[in-house]
């Protein structure tokens, strides 16, 4: 009989720790299992947000604009610069650059006729006249300033740059006096009426005030005022 007893015992402990053990496991519901994974897949795209963030921050620079630009927009794949903005940039200055906005640049004469100047028309691209060649024992030639190649640009106080041969050349001899004084710029066609030519107003100014020869004679009476 207590063999019996012991053995129930021993049964209905067994059975009330396999209760507990049991009741340790709770049945969790369809609706809330769902709620739950909807959480997990909530947590893991928060955190590749996050990773996209970070690997924003650590990207090198677009070639776009790197001085605009910032990690975000590299992140959501923003163009800073729009398809139709332009940016602007300032040229490089040609190599064979002569500034024709320079005195330093003209020679000046103060001939009388004939001058013995061989004048010749640039392509029709410029426009104006130029010197070809000097006559052997000329004005010019014995003057020593002129130098094939120059650019008419003033008769006296009139700007012949860009007319075409006849009226170039028709200032010369409509001129009064016993001498005509020209201005005469040291470079080619295009380093004078290319895109960095001198511009019309200063041109205009130029003309006005004599070209080289009248401002030279200023700077020589300056000079001699002041001594």
């Amino acid at each position: 009989m207590k063999t019996t007893s012991t053995t129930a015992t021993i049964l209905l402990t067994t059975a009330a720790t396999t209760a507990v053990i049991v009741s340790g496991f709770s049945v969790v519901p369809q609706q809330q299992l769902q709620k739950y994974n909807n959480n997990i897949r909530y947590n893991t795209e928060l955190n590749g947000l996050f990773d996209g963030v970070k690997d924003a921050f650590q990207q090198p620079p677009s070639e776009v604009d790197s001085t605009r630009e910032t990690p975000i927009d590299r992140w959501m794949g923003w163009s800073v610069v729009s398809e139709n903005e332009v940016q602007e940039s300032v040229p490089a200055a040609p190599l064979d650059f002569i500034d024709s906005m320079d005195k330093k640049n003209y020679v000046g004469v103060c001939l009388s006729k004939p001058m013995g100047i061989v004048f010749e028309e640039n392509d029709s691209e410029y426009g104006g006249i130029f010197v070809q060649s000097l006559t052997e024992d000329g004005m010019a030639a014995k003057d020593g300033n002129i130098q094939p190649g120059d650019q008419l640009v003033t008769v006296g106080t009139k700007n012949v740059s860009g007319l075409d041969f006849d009226d170039a050349l028709g200032f010369i001899i409509a001129s009064e006096g016993d001498n005509t004084s020209l201005s005469l710029f040291r470079g080619s066609a295009k380093q004078f009426y290319g895109p960095t030519g001198a511009s019309k107003d200063w041109l205009a100014t130029f003309a006005e005030k004599g070209g080289v020869v009248a401002s030279a004679a200023a700077d020589t009476t300056s000079v001699e005022e002041k001594a």
